[in-house]
């Protein structure tokens, strides 16, 4: 579980880096180039709440070991792509793999470590930090001593060895639920995400504006393809996303919550590395490297904070976790005197990335206890709601930026807005079931 969930969080990050190495030997326009990030977290976006649903339906073994083949499968036509389109559409296809794993490794995880799975839920914390500190080291050096292609031909054997292991060692598991797959729901919701998404998207764009016809009308379809949903989930006797996971006791204020932190948390690491570059003229390595101290601050906390968790339980390492993430938001702001600019930025990161260490165990568990025979299915619907608040906040943030004359400053209102966002979220966690001890 834990090669799987580390290889798709390498590649959210490795991506990035090969971005000019891909534009110029493709020959690529620069949003197209774009889009081969973009486009992976849409695809995951919608592709972690029907993988939740179906690894119920027709077993988890059988879906992860599917996402494993379709990620290495997509890996391997990636590095082979000769074209830019061609690549946009194969990255599409690799999020389908990539997006599959977690729900499908939370469900494995809670169906067989029985009393512990609480801390071995977790434990999946400290993996992705992991992921955002090699992913970018990876890519630089793929890039610079071999090609772009490198960065994805990388996943071949690692994912031949992972299948393998899935194949022989992974127990097997029969299905939780019966009935027909609910296409029409799935269809809804991939309008909605598609759609919404698409235009947030869109509007990053410096040059466009709200009263755009693209953005508008892709936002009226997602606003009736919302409206069908819903009624459709009410309505059907099996929906593939049940009402009540969405709004239900509990899980309406997690989910907001999810996508609270998922624009504030998420995406302001996007935006750290060109914050740091545009208002303190930092070098783009150095730059770089402000992410590495964020996932360092996050790995030393989130061992601490999963053994804690039976005693604390899940709303005080979220309030003190959100709040700690916000001080080191906020200082960010600030114009440090007598210190470097580039030390105080990363002990300003190692801040923010001790509150998510710490926050993160908590939230992850606080959903899945009110209904622990449908983690796979709650963990996608994480997922979805933190990957969609990012790609908003990032789309958001770069039409701010490219619409003002000062872009280091824009972005420093930005992070000061993100650390008003999570400060805003904590009267929320009072309205969280609190939960102490295994479940």
């Amino acid at each position: 579980m834990s090669v799987a969930l580390f290889m798709a969080a390498v590649d959210q990050t490795i991506v990035a880096t090969a971005l000019p190495a891909i534009q110029y030997e493709l020959d690529a326009p620069v949003n197209w180039s774009g889009w081969t990030i973009t486009v992976y977290a849409l695809g995951q976006v919608l592709m972690m709440p029907v993988a939740g649903r179906i690894s119920e339906q027709f077993g988890r073994k059988k879906v992860f070991v599917s996402a494993a083949v379709l990620f290495t499968g997509a890996s391997l036509a990636c590095g082979f792509a000769t074209d830019i389109y061609l690549l946009v559409v194969l990255r599409a296809i690799q999020a389908i793999g990539g997006g599959a794993f977690m729900p499908a490794a939370t469900g494995i995880v809670a169906d067989n470590f029985g009393h512990g799975r609480d801390r071995a839920l977790g434990m999946f914390t400290s993996i992705f930090p992991i992921g955002g500190i090699v992913g970018p080291i990876v890519g630089g050096v793929f890039t610079a001593f071999w090609s772009w292609p490198g960065i994805f031909l990388v996943n071949v054997p690692i994912g031949l060895v992972l299948i393998a292991l899935a194949v022989r060692f992974l127990p097997a598991s029969q299905p939780r639920e019966s009935g027909r797959v609910d296409f029409s729901g799935i269809a809804l919701l991939g309008l909605l995400v598609i759609t919404s998404m698409f235009g947030i998207t869109y509007l990053g764009s410096g040059d466009t504006s709200l009263l755009s016809p693209v953005f508008l009308a892709c936002e009226g379809i997602a606003v009736v393809a919302l409206v069908c949903f819903v009624r459709h989930a009410k309505r059907h006797p099996a929906p593939f996303i049940p009402f009540e996971l969405v709004r239900g006791r509990g899980f309406g204020v997690m989910n907001l919550i999810n996508l609270c932190y998922g624009a504030a948390a998420l995406g302001f690491g996007a935006l750290v590395p060109l914050y740091a570059e545009d208002r303190f003229h930092i070098k783009s390595l150095e730059a770089g490297t402000l992410l590495t101290a964020r996932a360092i601050g996050s790995i030393c906390v989130a061992a601490l904070a999963v053994l804690a968790l039976r005693r604390t339980g899940h709303r005080l390492p979220m309030l003190v976790g959100f709040l700690i993430t916000a001080v080191g938001l906020a200082a960010m702001y600030v114009v440090p005197r007598g210190l470097p600019p580039y030390l105080w930025l990363s002990i300003a990161a190692a801040v923010s990335g001790i509150g998510m260490g710490m926050s993160v165990p908590a939230s992850n568990n606080a959903s899945l206890q009110l209904a622990p025979e449908k983690v796979a299915a709650i963990a996608g619907l994480r997922g979805m709601f933190r990957q969609a608040g990012a790609i908003i906040s990032i789309s958001v943030a770069t039409a701010v930026i490219a619409r003002s004359s000062d872009a280091g400053l824009a972005q420093a209102h930005i992070l000061l807005t993100f650390a008003g966002l999570m400060i805003a979220v904590l009267p929320l966690m009072l309205l969280v079931p609190d939960h102490r001890g295994s479940w």
